[in-house]
C-alpha cells in the first residue's frame, strides 16, 4: 500500500473518493430493489470505504464515509435513513478497522463481506431502536446472505483496485 499522502494532496484525495462513493451511491439508489428484503443491496459506494480504510487509514475512511453517508441521506431526501446508515456505516467501520490489522495486503478483499454483516446489524439494531421492536432482527439470516455475496464482490473490487493503484503509483 501507499504511503500517507499528505496537505493538499490528502484533502484533495478525500474529496475525490467522497465524490465518488457518493455518485456511486446515488446511481445504485436508482437500480431497482434485487429483492423483497428491505435493506438488500449491492452496496458498491463501500469499494471505496474499503480502499479509503486500507489505502488511507481510519481517519480518513471514517471522513469518507461519513460525508458520503450525511450526504447521500441530503441528496436522496431522505433524512431518515441517516440513522440506518450511520449505524451501519459506524459499526462496519469498526470491524473495518480490526480487519486492517489482521490482515495482510493479499486478504483485504475478505473484509468487505464481513464488514457488510455488521453494516446490516448496525441497520437493524437502528431499526430496532427506532421501531422500538426486536421483530426487525427476523431479517437478519437473509441479510447475512445479502451481505456476504454483495460484500464479496465489493470486496474483490476494492482488491482489484488497490492493486491497480498501487502498481500506477510505483
Amino acid at each position: 500500500m501507499a504511503g500517507p499522502v499528505k496537505g493538499a494532496g490528502r484533502i484533495t484525495r478525500l474529496a475525490l473518493l467522497t465524490a465518488i462513493a457518493l455518485t456511486i451511491f446515488m446511481v445504485e439508489a436508482q437500480i431497482p430493489a434485487l429483492t423483497t428484503i428491505p435493506g438488500v443491496k449491492l452496496g458498491l459506494a463501500n469499494v471505496v470505504t474499503v480502499y479509503a480504510m486500507f489505502a488511507m487509514g481510519p481517519g480518513d475512511a471514517l471522513l469518507v464515509l461519513s460525508a458520503r453517508v450525511f450526504l447521500g441521506a441530503v441528496f436522496s431526501g431522505q433524512m431518515m435513513t441517516l440513522i440506518y446508515s450511520a449505524a451501519g456505516g459506524v459499526l462496519s467501520w469498526c470491524v473495518l478497522c480490526l480487519l486492517r490489522k489482521l490482515l495482510t495486503e493479499e486478504q483485504i478483499w475478505l473484509a468487505s463481506p464481513v464488514a457488510a454483516v455488521f453494516h446490516n446489524l448496525g441497520q437493524l439494531l437502528a431499526a430496532a431502536a427506532v421501531m422500538r421492536s426486536w421483530a426487525v432482527m427476523a431479517y437478519l439470516p437473509y441479510l447475512v446472505i445479502a451481505a456476504v455475496l454483495a460484500g464479496l464482490f465489493t470486496g474483490i473490487a476494492a482488491q482489484a483496485l488497490i492493486k491497480q493503484l498501487n502498481r500506477i503509483q510505483k
